[in-house]
């Protein structure tokens, strides 16, 4: 398996529909070995923690 190497991550508020705006990101810039993240913060599950990665 390829290693992957994070590039940013930042934690914003979350909403149901910000599942869309990473799967929007994985399928247009797959090309380009950018993988996107998304994931509830274990201490606060009202924010989120978008991650983006080079594999």
């Amino acid at each position: 398996m390829d290693e992957l190497t994070t590039l940013a991550t930042v934690q914003i508020g979350y909403s149901s529909e910000l599942y869309k705006i990473v799967d929007l990101c994985n399928k247009t810039l797959k090309e380009q070995n950018l993988i996107f993240g998304l994931a509830l913060d274990d201490k606060d599950e009202e924010q989120a923690i978008f991650t983006i990665y080079r594999s």
